[in-house]
């Protein structure tokens, strides 16, 4: 049979086209070609692919651990400080190379920036570094002293230890900002103050807003796919248009209506004191806090859970009910033990595709959000734009991003993504 198989190969390798070429070696250049072919046509895709979403990500990563402001503003200190054991002040010759830095940063003017980092690890740090920056070219040594007297804050060993851990190109501290950690003065990882803790509260309740979001639109959107599915084509039109209908007006025309709709002076509670439910002295607040964040998110987020479900629902055989009756079913069993898990796999992909869109909301939160209705994604958008800490940015966007990465793969493992369905 070896033989065989080995006199077929050479025959195949012998046989010859009508221009005396060989046929596996033009059957091999054909299939090149159409796998070149294959590849330029996806080419514009993967090109878009990476520049709208691989690139900035990897510089989102990227930014979120490279800080290298400090230590090439303060180059001198940086080797100078290298061999210091951090248990007590640094020596002379590191105030002295501190000085000298100094002066050079004021003269090229990168002192704010400079300042402006280690204020990020240290509050106050910036105006101290600038002040001390415009007396250094008055110093004379010993330059300990003289930069103690200056300001005695220098005298501080903590103050110390941060300088010599942001003379390096790359830092984990913007990650432990995100997760409410610092360094304390001997560089160990300590958590921050209860008072002072910021980003991980935020990170709970943009889970726990846009959990609450997701639930609100699976009960309010599977009422309307299930009636979508079993109406008459005409009507299930109209209804279908009503659904899509907010995708015909902007966002921010749509969370701004529910601005007037909610506020104090608002339709509803207008209609609610009307109505004697509620006194005029006693109106409801509905925005500016978490209840007009879910309320104008669920609306908004709405059409992404019944468009799933509505796909699914209408490839489910009307049949399959009739048959469960006429075995003896009530339409109550009947609807939740046949019909209910074939809509499941609608389910899931209209929940991932709302909680991840909700986690991720900026203008609804930042409109109506107030204080309590904020998320993640305001205070970073605040960082990018306000105080400008762009590594602390996307080391938040980094942990949303992984955060969204685990929930999906925790989604894959439970429920299983081969089984969600847009349609």
């Amino acid at each position: 049979m070896v033989d065989t198989a080995l006199n077929t190969t050479s025959v195949a390798d012998g046989l010859l086209t009508d221009d005396g070429k060989s046929l596996k070696a033009k059957l091999a250049l054909a299939t090149r070609r159409n796998k070149l072919r294959a590849f330029l046509l996806v080419a514009p895709l993967l090109v878009f692919i990476l520049v709208t979403f691989l690139w900035p990500i990897g510089v989102m990563l990227y930014r979120s651990v490279y800080s290298p402001n400090f230590g090439e503003t303060f180059y001198r200190t940086a080797i100078a400080i290298k061999d210091w054991d951090g248990k007590d002040l640094p020596s002379e010759d590191v105030f002295a190379a501190f000085v000298a830095d100094l002066v050079q940063a004021k003269k090229d003017r990168t002192i704010g920036k400079a300042g402006t980092r280690i204020n990020y690890e240290i509050s106050g740090a910036r105006s101290l570094f600038t002040s001390s920056a415009r007396k250094a070219k008055k110093l004379e040594p010993p330059y300990k002293e003289a930069l103690i007297g200056v300001k005695e804050q220098w005298g501080e060993r903590n103050l110390w230890s941060t300088i010599k851990r942001l003379t390096g190109s790359y830092t984990a501290s913007f990650y432990l900002a995100s997760l409410d950690r610092r360094y304390n003065k001997d560089n160990q990882i300590v958590t921050q103050p209860e008072e002072r803790q910021i980003y991980l509260p935020l990170f709970l309740r943009t889970f726990w807003i846009g959990g609450l979001v997701m639930v609100f639109c699976i009960i309010l959107g599977y009422p309307i796919a299930y009636l979508l599915s079993i109406l008459p084509l005409r009507t299930s039109n109209l209804l279908m248009i009503m659904v899509l209908l907010p995708f015909w007006t902007s966002l921010l025309v749509r969370t701004t209506a529910w601005i007037a709709i909610l506020q104090r002076e608002g339709i509803v509670n207008d209609v609610l004191v009307f109505l004697r439910i509620i006194s005029d002295e006693n109106r409801i607040q509905m925005i500016y806090n978490q209840a007009g964040t879910i309320i104008a998110m669920t609306h908004i987020l709405l059409p992404f859970m019944v468009l799933p479900l509505y796909s699914v629902m209408k490839t489910i055989p009307p049949s399959y009910m009739r048959a469960a009756r006429s075995l003896g079913a009530t339409q109550f069993t009947a609807f939740t033990r046949v019909y209910m898990p074939q809509t499941l796999p609608g389910v899931g992909a209209g929940s991932v595709l709302v909680f991840i869109l909700a986690i991720g909301y900026y203008i609804t939160p930042a409109l109506v959000g107030g204080r309590t209705g904020t998320l993640i994604s305001n205070v970073i958008a605040g960082h990018m734009q306000k105080s400008l800490n762009w590594g602390l940015a996307a080391a938040l966007g980094s942990l949303l991003l992984a955060s969204v990465l685990v929930l999906y793969w925790l989604y894959n493992k439970i429920v299983g993504v081969d089984k969600m369905k847009f349609g």
